[in-house]
């Protein structure tokens, strides 16, 4: 098999691309819940990822202000800036940023919702139910 391309690594034998990758360096994160350093998270991740190909994961995390880092040594230590649910609010928070009519948006994601989740959305707006 020939070498990686940029946007994808090969692990145990299949290609994986960077968004999976990403997700798997994000998990590990969360799963410590303390900051790790790339050789940190390396050593938390099965497969074989380079050293190098950590670091560029956890940069664009950075960049994507999913993750803080501060200095550790020679290395920063990275930790993810909220949990899963606060990660997809903020993924909502910018795709409503993006679009002209946040109103239209809203009422067609609230038509979509369960009866169940209408519910807790209307609880959680009321002040009844706090996350």
């Amino acid at each position: 098999m020939g070498p990686a391309t940029p946007a994808t690594v090969v692990r145990q034998g299949r290609r994986r691309a960077n968004g999976a990758l990403e997700s798997e360096v994000l998990a590990a994160l969360q799963r410590a819940g303390a900051p790790l350093t790339p050789r940190e998270v390396q050593a938390t991740l099965p497969g074989e990822l380079t050293y190098s190909t950590v670091v560029t994961i956890l940069s664009r995390l950075h960049g994507k202000d999913v993750l803080t880092r501060t200095p550790r040594g020679r290395a920063y230590a990275y930790a993810p800036v909220a949990d899963e649910a606060g990660l997809a609010a903020r993924r909502m928070h910018k795709v409503l940023d993006t679009l002209p009519d946040r109103e239209a948006v809203l009422v067609r994601f609230v038509d979509g919702l369960t009866a169940a989740d209408e519910l807790l959305l209307r609880q959680v707006l009321s002040g009844r139910v706090f996350p």
